[in-house]
């Protein structure tokens, strides 16, 4: 049965032999460790320096702690990736709040400065290499550029883009040892990259955007820019943000941030702002400077409250009783002995609990049958004994189960959380709103109704293209999402099945 329940200085490293990339290039022709391209340039090029360079900085940086709610904790940061004497006293305030802290897992997201990357690349080395040591690589970066035509490989990125670069000494300053997944984005759409990552921001996650200011303003105007940039940070508004000309040179790492923020109710606070002219530069042509982090619920928001109430092993009890209500409906015999022994499990008062449930059936693979109720009038015995005989036997989309297929057919159980009204301003601001792979959710337009569960955004993890195949099974125009006066409500779920 599985369940799916939706520092301190590092030690200098020796010296290491790194590869660089062959002349022609291509997946196999990849070298296996990504070395520096600006150590010596935009920071120092030895561990001896670069750690006392950064320990300045970070002695340096604003003693006072953000006010962050109770209960929150730090999800992403935005840092500058500027040469570190002009951006260096900024980004320490992200290493300040850093440190003591452990993520084993960090997304860091660059914007593409000079290759021309028309969607989002993900490299295909091993790892990175700082002065400071090697970062590997998470074994989610192959599975994102294999999964999705959104994310390419780009061995020219790797020999000259900077962006992600530059913030990784800083990340392995205040952070044990953790592994990453290096974005470097070009024309790709925010929105989607957001959706894309999702999946993959558990809570030992950090999301990174490596990202400056406005470019090449006076001093005074580029301080007045900045602000009204950052308002539309602090206000989580990433279509704003993109439509801003000269926001941010890692505007649309910055609004993936965004739209994930609106999903998951995350807070941003700015650390510290500066640009150029307060560092180490004229003031007729600056550029700005701000480290931002984002802070959200301890448990990300949505993830169902039942996952106090209820166990793997609760989990076998439901999937063993829905498993001999088929079979009693198909006159098998489950046995006497084993029966008896299921019904004292049955009567655990956390069965009594009402809540909203569907039994899915899968045949090699394929849907073979999905029943389920919203309501919480049945406790969980009955719900899931009427959903599991509905929708062997009653899913108007098929044949009833046949005594063959009984063997083979593969069994899942959710169990729902109270559906929650989602407030929206049109369909731009719903699709802002949910959540891939957290949230289940519900439409209605006058007579017409459907709902899609959770485990639905695997099929669909285009947000628009999940909702039009809602709306289509709603028997709705599939644009309806985008229209005035559609209900929407969401809900979670807490999901078992059986052993494949």
């Amino acid at each position: 049965m599985i369940m799916r329940v939706h520092s301190g200085f590092r030690k200098q490293c020796a010296a290491v032999a790194v590869l660089l990339f062959a002349a022609t290039c291509g997946h196999a022709q990849a070298a296996r460790v990504r070395a520096p391209v600006v150590a010596g340039q935009f920071y120092p090029a030895t561990a001896t320096e670069l750690n006392r360079t950064i320990a300045e900085l970070v002695a340096g940086a604003q003693k006072a702690d953000p006010d962050v709610p109770a209960g929150f904790e730090l999800k992403a940061l935005v840092i500058p990736h500027a040469g570190y004497m002009y951006a260096g006293s900024t980004a320490a305030h992200c290493v300040r709040i850093l440190s003591g802290r452990h993520f084993s897992k960090v997304v860091v997201m660059g914007p593409d400065h000079r290759v021309g990357i028309r969607g989002a690349a993900i490299s295909a080395v091993s790892a990175y290499h700082t002065p400071l040591g090697r970062i590997g690589l998470h074994e989610d970066s192959k599975q994102l550029r294999e999964s999705s035509t959104l994310f390419e490989y780009s061995p020219v990125s790797d020999r000259i883009e900077h962006s992600v670069e530059v913030v990784l000494p800083f990340l392995q300053y205040a952070l044990d040892e953790f592994q990453m997944v290096p974005v470097v984005i070009g024309g790709g759409d925010p929105r989607a990259i957001a959706a894309a990552l999702a999946p993959i921001m558990d809570p030992g996650t950090l999301l990174v955007a490596s990202s400056d200011l406005s470019h090449f303003l006076p001093y005074d105007r580029a301080v007045a820019w900045d602000r009204a940039t950052l308002r539309l940070i602090l206000q989580l508004k990433p279509g704003e943000l993109m439509r801003r000309p000269n926001s941010a040179c890692g505007r649309a790492a910055v609004a993936v941030i965004l739209h994930l923020a609106r999903q998951r109710d995350w807070r941003p606070i700015v650390l510290d702002y500066t640009n150029s002219g307060d560092t180490a530069g004229d003031r007729s042509r600056v550029v700005g400077y701000a480290a931002v982090a984002f802070y959200g619920p301890g448990q990300t928001r949505g993830a169902n409250p039942m996952e106090n109430c209820f166990n793997a092993q609760h989990g076998d009890v439901l999937l063993d009783h829905a498993r001999r209500t088929i079979m009693a409906e198909l006159g098998r015999e489950y046995g006497r002995e084993a029966s008896m022994h299921l019904e004292e499990k049955l009567k655990d008062a956390c069965f009594d609990t009402q809540s909203g449930t569907f039994v899915t059936l899968t045949l090699k693979g394929r849907l073979r049958g999905c029943i389920g109720n919203m309501s919480t009038t049945l406790n969980l015995r009955d719900g899931v004994r009427q959903n599991a005989i509905s929708a062997a036997f009653h899913d108007p989309r098929f044949k009833p189960l046949t005594d063959a297929e009984l063997d083979q057919v593969h069994i899942e159980i959710s169990i729902l959380t109270e559906p929650q009204p989602l407030a929206h301003e049109g369909g731009d601001d719903l699709i802002a709103r949910l959540r891939p792979n957290i949230d289940g959710v519900i439409i209605a337009k006058g007579i017409n109704r459907a709902t899609f569960l959770p485990q639905v955004w695997k099929q669909l993890p285009r947000p628009d293209d999940f909702l039009k195949h809602l709306c289509m099974k709603a028997g709705l125009p599939a644009d309806t999402w985008q229209s005035e006066g559609l209900a929407v409500q969401t809900y979670q779920v807490i999901s078992f099945e059986e052993e494949p």
